[in-house]
């Protein structure tokens, strides 16, 4: 293996120096979890590695009045404990508690998952229900804000750009009446690698659907928002005839492959399932 260049900023303003040093040899590091097996298969031979896992403007959960704020370093295993996130945004909590085991938890961050850009990234989908923001400080300091929704261009690409490093993701609150729901499949009970994943936020007002976000997870090259089932939802009432509108749409919305872990058709048929579970549920 090749000489790696190790640097660990004590904080930002030293981060930014060092971004904008290397900008076009860096590779952020915070949990590793991804990154070092991928160094190990050779698949990735960074030069300079950043280690940004401690600090603390990176870490932390934050409640405002009508938002959430998450550092971008904050572990896995920190947002499944956070009483805030389980009371506030539920759905979140459940993904993170489902993402790999007690140990991967531990020193994988939500920044990581969203940056790899897995197909089955656990926290996407839920995210992009709760129409989250991703905030990028490029090697100048200057920051930007970016939709998760726009946030992933393809499989394994981002809008992270050379020098970029992720600082934190934002949500909206989600409305004190609005229900929400998340289902993992996975070949086993425990650290399972996503087979499909389907995250959702109803809002229902006057017996009407006032508002649906849908994501998918593992069912396209990228976790993707459901945009055309959300219009076939809102407006409407949940019965069986919009259930079977929607089981036939969640075919032409997903665009799954088949591997080891399921067939092309096995995730269209088990997508539309825990689907029409999930927009059961939070209806009731």
């Amino acid at each position: 293996m090749e000489s790696i260049e190790y640097l660990k900023p004590n904080d930002i303003s030293e981060l930014q120096l060092i971004s904008a040093e290397n900008k076009s040899r860096m590779t952020v590091i915070a949990g590793g979890t991804n990154l070092i097996p991928e160094m190990r298969d050779g698949v990735r031979t960074p030069k300079v590695l950043v280690d940004v896992s401690d600090l603390p403007e990176l870490v932390g959960i934050q409640l405002d009045q009508d938002s959430l704020t998450i550092g971008a370093a904050t572990t896995i295993a920190a947002i499944a404990a956070s009483p805030v996130i389980r009371e506030h945004v539920p759905i979140l909590s459940k993904a993170a508690g489902e993402l790999g085991n007690p140990l991967t938890r531990n020193r994988a961050t939500i920044g990581g998952n969203l940056a790899n850009a897995s197909p089955c990234a656990d926290t996407a989908p839920p995210l992009l229900a709760l129409e989250a923001a991703v905030h990028i400080a490029d090697a100048s300091g200057k920051e930007r804000t970016v939709p998760v929704d726009k946030f992933f261009m393809g499989y394994k690409l981002t809008r992270l750009g050379r020098g970029d490093v992720m600082t934190r993701i934002t949500l909206p609150l989600p409305d004190r009446e609005a229900k929400g729901g998340h289902t993992k499949l996975g070949l086993r009970k425990a650290a399972s690698i996503c087979v499909a994943s389907v995250a959702l936020m109803l809002l229902k007002k006057n017996g009407h659907i006032a508002k649906a976000r849908i994501a998918f997870g593992s069912v396209a090259p990228q976790p993707i928002r459901a945009y055309a089932l959300e219009a076939l939802l809102e407006g409407n009432t949940i019965n069986n005839a919009l259930l079977a509108e929607c089981d036939a749409l969640v075919k032409r919305e997903i665009s799954p492959i088949s591997d080891i872990r399921g067939t092309q058709s096995y995730r269209q048929v088990a997508t539309g399932a825990i689907l029409r579970r999930n927009l059961l549920q939070a209806w009731s």
